[in-house]
């Protein structure tokens, strides 16, 4: 899924919204939502792929952040739309 079908859901906002203050695990996620873990690993699933976060492995916890590129791939999309 490219970005702007990724932050075309109010929930994947709200994730990355969320991020902004620091990384999360999936669990961590997950609390803040009245989602079940699966729905919220789908929608973490969907930023990875648009590169909208990155993870980070600590044994079995992975950890979430906004991926330092993600405002450099919003700001490119956001070009290429506008210009056609």
């Amino acid at each position: 899924m490219d970005v702007w079908g990724a932050l075309a859901d109010g929930t994947r906002r709200e994730i990355l919204d969320l991020l902004r203050s620091r990384p999360y695990t999936a669990g961590e996620i997950a609390d803040q939502f009245s989602l079940s873990a699966a729905t919220v690993s789908h929608h973490l699933a969907v930023l990875r792929e648009a590169r909208l976060v990155s993870t980070t492995r600590r044994a079995q916890t992975i950890i979430y952040a906004l991926d330092p590129r993600a405002l450099r791939i919003l700001m490119q999309g956001l070009a290429d739309f506008l210009n056609g």
